[in-house]
């Protein structure tokens, strides 16, 4: 072993042996029974739905220098250092076996249900690395790993579990699972073990991996076969991870159709049903529980052919994709989806989780084998590929170490290092972390050369998908195909044919993202522009008797592209060809979303072509692709004022039609109000008509996008209370309740209070008045902000003042869920009352206008 990583020295035959002895290997164990004994004949079944294109082996690309192979070598370091003693502690205990190591820490502590999985990332990754480098102590690691877990599940009817039971924790667990308790996720745990040994099987051509591996196969259909299908689907809503992917692949592998009905227990119709039909329910879903079950969808399609479960994969790519993903790719904010575009209103520090786009690039992977006429899936994966998973990784650290989430709340930070419960952003460590990450980033991180190219046997075309200093081997053909880049840093991309030659379709990905360019993509073929157009979004087919030494040479021009977040227009992150810019701040992040200058960007001499400057709350910000910012605060979106003359109102609800169930603006800029819950008409408003409020259910709620653009605003209302409760809401327009801005009468402080939130600040903005507002009367109300003030209101005399706002109005965006005498917070009670004549009125006011605003 050379110990620099794949790029060093020349590639050894013997790595072309170990591919096509592993196939034989793999023909002849694919038909193991399950207690280990060979057939008379193999029986792998062919692919009911066979992929389009096909992946090289990682034996056949090897990655040149570049920021990828830097991460690579750390993750390399860290697997060769990682003692698997530690990691087997739990598992001999489980079962009574002696064992001497100290126990791990994290999700792999003896007292943790999660305890083993981390051994499943390990025999992965270890796979990955062999393959990709062909340097045998890692395939020596795995088969010691996986000779002591052959040894564990062996001992387990000694320990009084079933034949085949492998795990770190007792099988207790599951009989907890089936009598309807929530455990931590057992079967989520044995996905990752048996992926692992399948991983070892197909890729080190390991058999003992696959004998242990159908030994626990049987125990899962041992465990599942007996229940009806009410219990299965419930137990299904504990994560489960991908068993119905690994055991579909192992049906692939050895062709027993018991493995594939095992599989198709694990299919959740809860989330299938809804995908199927095209629905998007995912609001309120633990996001990576749900993606790795679609990784399973989009390997059954494969298994069976059916229809219905590509239909799920391309549906919930699409949805993921589209409606519930930040702009570095990512998804999710505290582990779960959200309503269909709400982004500014859920950031975090625990935004992204670095897991979730571990799966959604193997589904996005797997479709576009299937579909590569849709080139969205790799510019999906290039773009999340560079803007999260290659800056997960601490380039500090020797270990490779990774982050848990990408936090995008302004001032988040990537910084050293934490083990369980640590906080958000800290990087991994050896031994005191083993998260869902940890383990997903060993893999993430050693299988990099995986989709750079594919190739489509019968139509005799190469597919460039990444584009990453890499070379590839087709030896099939001969040919041999070096990829010299510096992309994303520069904007050109050089193919050189290596090595053979001869008729050969060469498919090159022409990035989405250049379809905002100022400037067209441009290919030259030995230095000749070629007649064939790239179109961004497309691949460009470059069909050609190929000889050694020919180039193909790609200029793929970059611009800033400022991309408005979906639920408010006015917040923005700002991207340089496919890297997302982060502003960088050192120590001392913003406290908030910052306003920043778009005209202000200027580029930084010689630093590569992708630093910038830009002047942000009026400093001078340091702008760096994202992935390149860490131990430091940093910003991701931005607040980009509206130019132009600011209306005076925005709209008003006079709400005094006195009869139907609507309430119009008297302006007619939005939809009507409408009266919901027990809401009713009263004529004794304080000029005749109004809305009166049960204190139950009744509220109004107005339309959607009311606070839009504001970077100033006043509302205004009038509201008589019957009585006064504790959070109850005059008004709270919002999203959710983490992000909102409302006025309470009471507080349970015994005050009245106006107060707001983006889902990231640390605290709320308030402002609270002296006391409690008085029932049994009308009163009239307005809340102004704006300049960093805000100002409330009672009868048109100041009650109460904050001149240390944090976060102003235009942060807010387009709330969809706006109310009167409801909050956002359900728990919370209605208002029980009446309220008439809203407002919103586009500037802060000043006071003798709000007096005025009082009286007439």
């Amino acid at each position: 072993m050379t110990g620099s990583g794949p790029a060093a020295g020349p590639r050894m035959s013997r790595r072309r042996a170990l591919a096509a002895g592993g196939a034989t290997a793999a023909v002849w164990a694919a038909g193991l029974t399950a207690s280990g004994a060979a057939p008379a004949a193999a029986a792998t079944p062919a692919e009911a739905a066979p992929a389009r294109l096909t992946p090289f082996p990682l034996a056949a690309v090897r990655l040149l220098e570049s920021p990828f192979l830097a991460n690579m070598r750390r993750t390399l370091a860290y697997l060769r250092f990682l003692d698997p003693e530690r990691l087997l502690h739990t598992f001999r205990a489980n079962v009574g076996l002696p064992s001497a190591a100290e126990p791990c820490g994290g999700w792999e502590a003896p007292n943790v249900l999660l305890r083993g999985h981390s051994t499943g990332h390990l025999l992965s990754a270890l796979a990955f690395a062999h393959a990709n480098t062909g340097e045998d102590p890692y395939a020596d690691k795995a088969r010691r790993i996986v000779a002591a877990l052959a040894e564990c599940q062996a001992a387990s009817p000694g320990a009084g579990y079933r034949a085949g039971y492998l795990s770190a924790f007792p099988e207790r667990i599951f009989d907890e699972l089936e009598a309807g308790g929530k455990p931590w996720a057992p079967y989520y745990t044995l996905h990752k073990i048996m992926a692992g040994l399948l991983d070892q099987y197909r890729l080190s051509g390991n058999d003992q991996a696959l004998t242990v591996l159908r030994g626990m196969a049987a125990w899962v259909d041992s465990r599942t076969a007996p229940l009806d299908e009410a219990t299965m689907q419930r137990l299904l809503g504990v994560e489960f991870g991908g068993m119905n992917e690994v055991l579909a692949r192992l049906y692939l592998v050895t062709g027993d159709p018991a493995h594939l009905r095992t599989a198709r227990r694990f299919d959740h119709e809860s989330l299938y049903g809804p995908l199927a039909e095209g629905r998007d329910e995912l609001d309120g879903r633990h996001a990576n529980t749900e993606i790795a079950k679609i990784v399973g969808a989009a390997e059954e399609y494969r298994a069976t052919g059916d229809p219905r479960y590509l239909r799920i994969a391309r549906n919930f790519w699409d949805f993921v994709v589209r409606d519930h993903s930040y702009v570095i790719g990512g998804n999710s904010n505290q582990e779960f989806f959200g309503p269909p575009g709400q982004i500014v209103s859920r950031l975090s520090e625990d935004t992204c989780e670095n897991c979730n786009s571990y799966n959604m690039l193997k589904i996005g992977r797997r479709l576009f084998l299937h579909d590569p006429g849709r080139a969205a899936y790799m510019d999906h994966y290039e773009w999340t590929l560079y803007n999260q998973m290659l800056g997960e990784q601490d380039p500090d650290s020797d270990h490779g170490f990774v982050t848990y989430y990408t936090g995008l709340w302004a001032g988040s930070r990537r910084q050293p290092k934490g083990g369980l419960g640590s906080a958000p952003g800290s990087y991994s460590g050896d031994y005191d972390n083993f998260s869902c990450d940890h383990g997903t980033g060993m893999e993430t991180h050693t299988k990099f050369a995986d989709s750079v190219y594919f190739r489509d046997e019968a139509a005799g075309a190469l597919y460039v998908n990444l584009f990453i200093p890499s070379e590839v081997t087709w030896a099939e053909r001969g040919f041999r195909l070096r990829q010299h880049t510096g992309y994303p840093d520069t904007d050109t991309v050089r193919l050189t044919v290596a090595e053979g030659g001869g008729r050969l379709a060469l498919k090159v990905r022409v990035p989405g993202w250049l379809a905002g360019s100022r400037s067209r993509p441009r290919v030259r073929v030995g230095g000749r522009p070629v007649g064939a157009e790239p179109v961004p979004g497309r691949y460009l087919t470059l069909d050609r008797h190929w000889r050694p030494g020919d180039t193909v040479e790609l200029t793929f021009p970059r611009d800033l592209v400022w991309r408005p977040a979906p639920d408010n227009p006015h917040i923005k992150a700002v991207s340089y060809g496919p890297l997302v810019l982060a502003g960088a701040y050192g120590d001392l992040g913003p406290r908030t979303i910052p306003a920043i200058d778009p005209s202000s960007v200027r580029p930084v001499a010689g630093r590569g072509g992708s630093e910038f400057t830009a002047v942000a709350e009026g400093e001078k910000v340091p702008l760096l692709p994202f992935h390149r910012v860490h131990h430091q605060s940093y910003n991701v979106y931005f607040a980009v004022p509206p130019r132009g003359p600011r209306r005076r109102e925005i709209a008003r609800f006079p709400l005094a039609e006195g009869s139907g169930e609507t309430g119009a603006d008297a302006l007619r800029r939005f939809p009507d109000a409408r009266l919901a819950g027990g809401a009713t008409w009263t004529t004794a408003g304080p000029r005749g008509a109004a809305v009166a409020l049960d204190g139950k259910d009744g509220h109004v709620a107005l339309p959607s996008g009311l606070l839009t653009g504001l970077t100033e605003l006043t509302l205004s209302v009038r509201v008589f209370l019957a009585s006064v409760a504790n959070s109850a809401r005059v008004f709270d327009l919002g999203f959710h309740k983490n992000t909102y801005l409302f006025l309470t009468p009471r507080t349970g402080a015994g005050k009245a209070r106006a107060a707001w939130r983006i889902a990231g600040m640390e605290a709320e903005d308030y402002i609270d008045a002296p006391a409690a507002l008085e029932p049994g009367r009308w009163i009239h109300l307005a809340l102004t902000l704006g300049g960093g003030t805000g100002v409330l209101y009672v009868d048109g005399a100041e009650a109460g003042r904050n001149d240390a706002v944090v976060s102003g109005p235009l942060l807010l965006g387009a709330t969809t869920r706006n109310y009167l005498g409801r909050s956002q917070n359900p728990t919370h009670p209605c208002l029980h009352g009446a309220v008439a004549d809203f407002r919103v009125l586009g500037r802060a006011l000043s006071a003798t206008e709000v007096a005025d605003l009082h009286r007439h």
